[in-house]
Parts: C-alpha cells; structure tokens; sequence
C-alpha cells in the first residue's frame, strides 16, 4: 500500500517494507493471503523451498508482512537468519545496521532486489 503521493512521488508504506527491505506489499504470501489464492500459495511455497533450501509448504504461506500485526509465514517469522539478525540487533530493518554492505546474510537480497536497496535507503 502506498499511503501518500507528494508532487507526484509515491511514498512508501513504510511498515510493509521488511527487515531486509523487500516490499511485503508486492510479496506473493501477502498476496495469496489476502486474495486467499491456494494456486499462489503451492507456487510460493515450492519457490521459497528452493531458493531458502528449507521445506515451505503451501498451508505455511499466509502472512500480512514482515513488520505488521497479523498472520506471518513460519519462515518469515522463526527461520529467516536476516530477521533473526535484526531482532538480536534490536533493530526495526537492516537499515540501522552500520555492517549492511559486508553483510553475507542479506547480500543475496540486495543483490538480486535493487528495490530492496532503495526501501531500506527510504526508512
């Protein structure tokens, strides 16, 4: 959701951008949730078991964001290692963390997610 357009600017809901800068907005469990979409459900799962190496089942994607009330995936809210890091820090997103550019843990975000970079550069 953006929540404000200033002289043509989009701005940002800010509180759906998550820890690693990725927008929950446009994320596939936020959208198979609140469409409630079983299709976009099996195809996130079987995506985010490949890419995270980690068994995701279909019932496992529903969450609202990474940041905001409500329902959260089971990797988004106990196994993904970038969160971990952030709440240890007790940080709200990568973005506070003065270590972000030599940072393993979220150098494949920022690599393939040029909007990722730009999220967290906007908080």
């Amino acid at each position: 959701m953006y929540v404000l357009k200033r002289m043509g600017e989009i701005i940002l809901n800010k509180q759906l951008i998550a820890c690693c800068g990725l927008d929950c907005e446009k994320c596939d469990a936020r959208i198979a949730t609140i469409k409630n979409d079983d299709e976009l459900r099996k195809k996130t799962a079987k995506l985010w078991s490949k890419m995270n190496q980690v068994l995701i089942t279909p019932e496992m994607i529903d969450c609202m964001g990474c940041r905001v009330d409500g329902v959260k995936t089971s990797f988004c809210d106990n196994m993904c290692e970038i969160k971990k890091c952030v709440l240890e820090k007790g940080y709200s997103t990568c973005a506070e963390c003065s270590n972000i550019e030599l940072c393993e843990k979220i150098k494949m975000v920022l690599s393939n997610n040029s909007d990722a970079v730009h999220n967290l550069k906007s908080l």
